[in-house]
Parts: structure tokens; sequence; C-alpha cells
């Protein structure tokens, strides 16, 4: 899931590679290297045997764990076959040339709705037609992640809201009470601060040197702002309003007076792995890196993101989905794939992904355990829509602000880079 993400840079030359291989017509090969158009390519299977593709950008545990979903997929559908293909950071590229070359996988992991939803099938019709889907079960909100034009292209797999993590050992040795839902930003920063010797190389809390402007969306709008209007059609007094600019000026700010220190960038630790070695108090994050920071021995507590004083905190959230292709000719064993691998079944399988239903989350008591409460709870607090969902050329207006994002943490002014990032965006939304 967390791959998803770090693609949205590279969806420009996807849309490009989208049309070029509509023009190339067929002739390559599938991933398992059968040409284009033979059964074995197509997902026709042979004696008798149906084969249905689907694509994944997970690697290693993930991918060993959906490769036994597909398993038991097959064993409960006899002379079906699942053909897991991996396309790890090649992903895009080769989901794009799949649709290009009429040739994509029947069912393949999705976020990048806006890029790709005129290749997918609308599942609409399929979700209103069978029950047994249980629609109600999923999380409130999960599905609006997979629409466009109010048409649905994906069903939901897997999520993560984010949260602080926070080294318990080193509050306790600096004897600072561990933070609690409820708390502010200004209690963030005096904390950090607290925590922050610069001797022992120690911080409170880590600024990425190159932030994806996607997970600040939750500052932002936890500040009464967001980076476009609810139409998708301005970005003046949204991208650079006073608001914005004090919510991405607090990271600038705590580098500056050394309460932050900045990671990530060239030559530079990620946050994670400093977090790791004990000397960044807080991190702020998804639910990746959880089971590293357990593996590392870590004490690590989770609370819910901090609020602007006087507002509510929002969140945002990074979402996983399986569509099915529209150029797939086994729709129908497709959409039985894509609710059994989001069954109570599965989902239980897929231990580094949220569980996206109601009914496991309770079985499993996970809206209980301290560790995973606040992501449950930062999910209710989720309800703003993702600048990319609102704006078909958002990608173009995104490099400006990403731009702006890390001169700030450099040092800028952030009300002065957003003006000039806006000021260089507009044209795109003309």
């Amino acid at each position: 899931m967390k791959k998803k993400w770090s693609m949205a840079l590279a969806a420009t030359t996807i849309a490009t590679l989208l049309l070029t291989a509509c023009g190339g017509g067929g002739g390559g090969t599938s991933e398992s290297g059968a040409p284009s158009g033979s059964p074995a390519a197509s997902g026709g299977g042979s004696a008798g045997t149906q084969t249905i593709r689907f694509a994944t950008w997970d690697t290693g545990d993930a991918l060993k764990i959906e490769q036994d979903i597909a398993k038991k997929f097959e064993e409960s559908h006899p002379g079906t076959k699942i053909q897991v293909e991996a396309y790890a950071d090649g992903f895009d590229q080769k989901l794009a040339a799949g649709f290009g070359a009429t040739n994509p996988p029947d069912v393949m992991y999705m976020w990048d709705f806006p890029t790709y939803h005129q290749s997918l099938e609308p599942l609409d019709g399929y979700v209103s037609k069978d029950a047994s889907l249980k629609v109600d079960d999923f999380y409130s909100g999960l599905f609006n992640y997979g629409k466009i034009e109010g048409k649905l292209y994906g069903i939901p797999a897997g999520f993560t809201s984010r949260v602080v993590y926070y080294n318990k050992k080193l509050f306790d040795e600096a004897k600072i009470p561990y933070p609690k839902d409820g708390w502010t930003w200004n209690d963030f920063q005096a904390i950090s601060a607290k925590l922050s010797d610069k001797a022992k190389k120690q911080y409170g809390f880590g600024v990425r040197a190159s932030n994806d402007t996607y997970d600040l969306q939750g500052f932002v709008w936890s500040n009464g702002s967001s980076f476009i209007s609810d139409d998708g059609k301005k970005i003046d007094g949204y991208m650079n309003s006073k608001e914005t600019a004090q919510a991405i000026q607090v990271f600038g700010d705590m580098v500056k007076n050394g309460s932050a220190v900045l990671v990530g960038g060239k030559g530079q630790q990620s946050g994670e792995d400093i977090f790791k070695a004990g000397k960044i108090a807080m991190w702020e994050s998804g639910i990746w890196p959880l089971e590293s920071f357990k593996t590392a021995g870590i004490d690590v507590g989770t609370v819910e993101m901090p609020a602007f004083p006087g507002k509510p905190v929002k969140g945002v959230i990074a979402e996983s989905a399986l569509s099915i292709a529209k150029d797939s000719k086994q729709k129908d064993l497709a959409w039985e794939f894509v609710k059994f691998y989001v069954s109570d079944e599965a989902i239980k399988m897929r231990k580094a992904d949220l569980p996206v239903r109601v009914s496991v989350v309770n079985e499993l008591k996970l809206d209980q355990d301290p560790l995973y409460k606040p992501f449950y709870t930062m999910l209710e607090r989720s309800d703003n829509t993702p600048a990319f969902l609102l704006n078909a050329k958002w990608n173009e207006v995104n490099r400006q602000l990403s731009a702006a994002v890390e001169a700030v943490v450099q040092g800028s002014d952030a009300q002065d880079a957003l003006n000039q990032a806006v000021k260089d965006s507009e044209r795109y939304l003309k």
C-alpha cells in the first residue's frame, strides 16, 4: 500500500504511456512471458482451467500472503488458477503497457483512479446485485476513494490513516507524560523541544526533507484550509491561504529552532531508521513501520495527530483497492476473486493492512488495542476529499507545491513559497 503514494509523481508519465501504448496495438509479451493475445496471456487458460491474472505492487512478505490468498481461492473454486503478477516498482509502467496493448491483468491493485478509470470496469452494478459483498460492513467513506464522476471503480482492500509514533523510553527518561488524544500542535512542539538534545544527536521529531504533499493535506485540513477548492477549480486562496501557510510553516520552524531534525535527504538516513535507533522521540506515519519498530525493540506508542487550537483534527487516508479491467474477458470470475480478497478470511491473512471491515476489527478487538485504536479514530476524522480526486491536472500543480514545501523545510518562508507555487501553477487549471 505504501508504494502507491510514491508513485504519484509518475502519473503524468503514465498517462503518456497509456496514450502511446493505445496506438501501438499488441505484439508484446505478458508478465508471464506469454505472447500478447495468447490464451495464457489473455487469461483464457488451457485444458479447462480458467486463469485470472492479478497484478500487485507488493513484494516480500506481503506478496507471499497474496499468493497464499490466491491458493485459497483456487481451493474453493476448482478449475480456476490465479496468476499473481508482482510488478513491484514497475507497477505503473507495466499496468499502463497492459492497458495500452488491450492485454491488462483481469484484477489489479489500484489507487490512482483519475489516471486509470477509463480502463477500468465500473463496479456499481456488481455491488448493487451482490448482497454477499456486505457493503455496510466496510468503514463508511472508504468507497469514496474509488469513485470518479459518481461511478465506483475499486473495492477497498486496505487502508491506513496517519498517527504519531512515540518512543516511550525517551519520554520516560525525560519524565514527560506520554501524549494523549486531544493534544495540540503547541503541545507537540513544546514536547519536541524538551526531547531534543543536539549534543546527544537526539531530536523530538524528524521532518522529511521531501514531504509527500498528499500526506500533508491532513495538517492543512486540520487548520481549516485545503490545497484546492471543493469544486477543484481554484488554488489561489487555498494552496496559499494563511491557514495553509501556518500548517506548513510548523515544520520549517521546528527544523530552524532545533526541535526537529531534517531526515531522508540526500546522504541522510530515513526518519524511520533514526527512530529505530532511538534518536527521534516522535515520528508521524501510517501503519507501515509499526512492525519494524517492534522488531527493532522500540517500546513504541501511538497517538492521534495533534489539533490546531480550537479546530477539529482531520486525517488523510492512504487506501488501496481492487479493480477489474474493462478489457477483462472473465469479469464475473474476476468479481468472485475480488469478493474473496476482501472477505473476512482473506483480510485476516493480510497482516500488513489495517482491516477495512468493521466485523473483523471488532472480532480482533483492534479498536481497543492502544497501538491500533488511533488509526481508527483518525479514520473517523478523514472525511475530506484529497486534491488529486478533485482535479485531473493536480499532478502538474503538485510539482510546484512539492518544491514549495521542500523550500520551507529548508528555511524559506511558507507564505512566500506558496504564493509563488500558486503563481506558477494556475496556468494548469485553465
